[in-house]
């Protein structure tokens, strides 16, 4: 069932100040969506809320919050459970590539925390009543990479397949209620082709026919969620970890990936 666009009501994109996040934003509010918009960099939030208002004639505010801070993100939950919201887009998050026993502790813990414990949180504070008006979306950005496991980018992995099992566990529930879910598990995506010069180690060992615009995504991704569809996977790369995620012995596929992402770490 579609969502169509209230006055009184808001969309929410966790992890607006970049990437798919801002594609989503301005996605939405293109679509007559009102926005809060949710990120740590504040100033960025406020440009775009601005760019958001002059352009597309919506409200747009801001909400400079740390998702792995649990303090930051019970204050944010309360505020939404009050709130009307029409449309979360649970899109906020990080990751690490390399051996966890040489990772950086407390940052693998906030990954947890903001990858899949703030998009608990967030799920709970707003599910109630989109249950109870009998309309509503959730997007859910997981990740190819939660289909299988993945050495070297463990963590990252193992919350990207809290994620994506939340989702789809959550439509058995949701059916007939009125709520949409849909899951987006996208490969490497980004908003414009780098400079040579500006380029990440990822950039330069993903092909440029891999990468999926952060734009088109976001327009698919929110199409998908307005006919309730299950899962929505862009792009020839994701398509092929979801596969062989799926159907591969993972004895076998696990070193293979492994290997990959060990480079991403030694670069790092």
């Amino acid at each position: 069932m579609p969502i169509p666009p209230r006055p009184s009501a808001r969309a929410v994109v966790t992890g607006a100040s970049s990437g798919i996040g801002t594609a989503l934003a301005r996605e939405l509010a293109r679509r007559g969506h009102s926005v809060i918009l949710v990120a740590r960099r504040g100033e960025i939030l406020e440009e775009l809320a601005s760019e958001l208002q002059s352009s597309h004639g919506v409200e747009a505010e801001v909400r400079a919050v740390d998702l792995s801070d649990p303090a930051a993100t019970r204050t944010l939950c309360d505020e939404l459970r009050d709130r009307e919201i029409s449309v979360l887009c649970n899109n906020a998050g990080i990751a690490t590539f390399g051996p966890v026993a040489d990772l950086d502790p407390h940052y693998e813990r906030a990954q947890v925390r903001l990858n899949a414990d703030a998009v608990h949180d967030l799920t709970l504070a707003v599910l109630p009543q989109m249950v109870q008006r009998g309309s509503g979306g959730i997007l859910m950005v997981g990740s190819a990479a939660g289909n299988m496991p993945i050495p070297n980018n463990a963590t990252y992995a193992a919350t990207k397949a809290f994620v994506n099992t939340f989702s789809e566990s959550l439509r058995g529930e949701l059916k007939g209620t009125g709520v949409n879910i849909t899951l987006l598990a996208p490969g490497p995506v980004r908003t414009q082709t780098p400079a040579p010069e500006d380029q990440s180690i990822v950039d330069k060992m993903v092909p440029d026919f891999l990468w999926h615009s952060s734009d088109k995504v976001a327009a698919m991704s929110l199409d998908a969620l307005s006919r309730n569809k299950m899962r929505i996977v862009p792009g020839t790369l994701s398509k092929a970890m979801s596969v062989a995620g799926g159907y591969s012995p993972r004895a076998i596929v696990a070193p293979i990936v492994g290997r990959f992402y060990s480079r991403l770490g030694d670069a790092e």
